[in-house]
């Protein structure tokens, strides 16, 4: 197992580790129960170190060239693929994520996202240059906001870091990433193989602790220009609160509660799998998880009892096996919190045909779990369960499926299974959903944007189009006009 010793502290900014001055919290390993590391977390005044180190950073970075910087993205993307091996035992060390997520996911993922902000930083576009007022040249500049403070989740800790950090610099800012205190391994790594790239000190540093002290901290510091987070939909509100305290700018990526919508003719098994692998991927701690499978009742049991028989073949136990299909929930209360979702269910009617319970050893395992007959308006089905958790419910005209894809307040992600190609352009149309995938479930990519609509969020991560919530957009107008008076000035006094 990757070694998760610090020894010069959790937190990095201005281009060098220290030791935190907050309080210390004790992480446990999410796979046996025995204690992992212990992470000195980060003061308010250390919060503040940070945000300044980044601040006197912004201004020479900003004025690097978009190839200047592209190369800094080149660098860093080599030297993270150089130890690509230490950051996948480290990300399965702290998650309890399978070796093969981390290993075949996580780090190729996000090695691929570093290169392709590389080559996006030097394609920083607006409108092309030209006349849309009478004597005058207008232009689109893309400028850098300057210090952002971002706020990253324990599920994808690696990526996460990832998805914040690259296009926030290769846009020409400079960033404050408070990774969540449970998983702040990869992202203390990030920023050590970033100045190992020769990126400048103070471009990337990392703060560690609780949201309450760290991540408020940052949000609400006066030098910050722009909040990212990413995470639950009540802790979103709550910083969207904090934001509107200066009226920072802020980019949500939130919630989800993504439907899986099987119509008559789709290819069962191909669903099966997909299903079963979008409902338990990352032990099914994804936003984007098929959670809610909506089939046509022609197919309603065979789908059913297709996707039991999987789930019921799975391989759970220790991550660090690469014969290991999931690994371990992150912690006990929230392998507590998936259990008691699936009891409740259970007491409110609803049946449990595969899983539905927590494996007989040390560490946070539940197996991946099958349920029907929950009603629609159930926590099962409306709330998000976060977990390995998959219920099913049919359908009978297609009016009625894409409505019951639509009926949660979540909107990030959705698949749709038919070989119908009206029907499958019909529903990427009518599925409010940031992400909808046909005959397919869960595959991300980097030239393509992430985003949810509704409660799921704001904004967009990765693709050129994140480049809208990092830069400001600025209107240059030149006018070529030699008189003295312009005619629209008539409109406020008579040339004399």
């Amino acid at each position: 197992m990757a070694s998760t010793d610090f020894p010069h502290g959790h937190q990095y900014f201005a281009g060098a580790y220290h030791r935190g001055s907050g309080e210390t919290i004790t992480r446990i390993n999410p796979a046996t129960g025995e204690p992992l590391l212990e992470i000195d977390t980060a003061s308010p005044e250390q919060v503040d170190a940070a945000v300044n180190a980044a601040a006197t950073a912004f201004g020479p970075w900003s004025k690097l060239t978009p190839a200047e910087r592209s190369g800094h993205l080149l660098a860093l993307a080599d030297e993270v693929e150089a130890r690509a091996e230490q950051l996948a035992a480290l990300e399965t060390a702290q998650t309890g994520k399978s070796i093969r997520m981390s290993t075949e996911f996580d780090v190729p993922g996000t090695i691929d996202n570093v290169r392709f902000f590389a080559g996006a930083a030097r394609n920083l576009q607006g409108l092309a240059a030209g006349d849309y007022l009478g004597n005058s040249t207008s232009m689109i500049r893309r400028e850098p906001i300057g210090v952002i403070g971002s706020i990253a989740p324990w599920n994808y800790p690696l990526q996460m870091a990832a998805w914040k950090i690259l296009p926030a610099i290769a846009a020409g800012n400079t960033i404050v990433l408070k990774p969540s205190e449970m998983t702040p391994g990869t992202s203390l790594l990030f920023a050590e193989a970033a100045h190992a790239a020769g990126l400048p000190d103070g471009v990337i540093n990392i703060v560690v602790g609780t949201g309450p002290v760290v991540g408020e901290a940052l949000v609400r510091h006066e030098l910050v220009r722009m909040t990212s987070f990413t995470g639950s939909t009540a802790v979103g509100r709550h910083i969207m609160a904090l934001a509107a305290e200066s009226g920072t700018r802020v980019h949500l990526e939130l919630g989800g509660k993504a439907p899986f919508v099987v119509f008559a003719d789709a290819d069962l098994n191909a669903a099966a799998h997909g299903a079963v692998a979008a409902c338990t991927i990352n032990g099914g701690q994804d936003c984007t998880a098929a959670t809610r499978a909506y089939v046509h009742r022609s197919r309603f049991d065979e789908f059913v009892a297709r996707v039991a028989e999987l789930m019921e073949a799975m391989v759970v136990g220790d991550p660090t096996d690469p014969g290991t299909d999931m690994g371990a929930l992150i912690s006990q209360a929230h392998l507590d919190k998936v259990d008691s979702m699936v009891q409740a269910a259970v007491r409110d009617g609803a049946q449990v045909i595969a899983g539905g319970r927590r494996e007989a050893r040390p560490g946070n395992f539940y197996r991946p779990t099958l349920i029907t007959a929950a009603a629609q308006d159930s926590a099962i089905v409306q709330d998000e369960v976060f977990g390995p958790v998959l219920t099913v419910l049919p359908f009978d005209e297609v009016d009625q499926a894409l409505e019951l894809a639509n009926d949660t307040p979540y909107g990030l992600a959705a698949s749709a299974w038919t070989k119908d190609l009206d029907l499958a352009l019909r529903a990427s149309a009518e599925i409010q959903a940031g992400c909808v995938w046909i005959n397919e479930h869960i595959p991300i990519i980097s030239d393509m944007p992430h985003g949810g609509y509704k409660a799921s969020g704001m904004g967009k991560d990765m693709s050129q189009y994140s480049f809208d919530e990092y830069t400001n957009i600025k209107h240059v107008l030149i006018s070529h006009d030699t008189a003295t008076h312009r005619d629209w000035q008539d409109t406020v006094f008579r040339a004399r």
